[in-house]
């Protein structure tokens, strides 16, 4: 299993790969595309950092695969050692970049869902107990339902391996930021030096 600080070096390093592959391809890119590639490395780099195949690392792996022009990308970065399995995409596995509901809505959809249970409750005598677990399941169900579109290939996973999948892939994602704000902290002090030596 891999620490935290082994799994960090390895992002970077791939994520360093992924990047120059990039860069390489396309000689001048715009802002957006830059944008775009940037993301690109860093999430096929997060996938293939890990030293086990999960459900969310395939997932990613397989979106990246449906652009052609990734595939050079996706395959150097993986290697021939991978424990990946380069999966064809099926319709059961969405993009990771649907957007999800925001709170407000979820909040006014559990506020309304409350009120219509309170009507029934009335109308049909329930019991408070069975009225509070039916509420509560219905919760867990909006919020499983957020959790499928978040986690890459989510939808396809059962609620025991969906949990699963979203802590690893959380904690992957930790790794990902913490290894990007150590890069841009890293630059600004390099350009700080630059401009200290520039002032003398």
């Amino acid at each position: 299993m891999h620490t935290s600080s082994m799994l960090k070096k390895e992002f970077l390093n791939k994520w360093i790969k992924g990047l120059q592959i990039c860069c390489s391809s396309k000689s001048k890119m715009d802002l957006l595309e830059r944008k775009k590639k940037i993301k690109l490395s860093a999430d096929i780099a997060m996938a293939s950092a890990k030293k086990t195949a999960t459900s969310w690392s395939n997932a990613l792996i397989s979106e990246a695969k449906k652009n052609k022009q990734d595939t050079i990308l996706v395959s150097q970065l993986l290697g021939s050692e991978s424990p990946l399995k380069l999966q064809k995409s099926t319709n059961r596995i969405i993009s990771i970049h649907k957007r999800v509901q925001c709170k407000k809505i979820l909040k006014r959809s559990c506020y309304n869902a409350g009120k219509r249970m309170m009507m029934k409750k009335k109308n049909l005598g329930i019991s408070r107990s069975n009225f509070a677990t039916t509420i509560a399941k219905r919760l867990v169900k909006k919020r499983t339902k957020v959790l499928k579109r978040l986690v890459p290939g989510g939808e396809s996973m059962d609620e025991v391996s969906l949990i699963k999948e979203a802590m690893d892939y959380i904690l992957s994602l930790k790794v990902q930021v913490d290894v990007m704000r150590s890069v841009v902290t890293a630059a600004e002090v390099l350009s700080d030096d630059k401009l200290l030596k520039l002032v003398e």
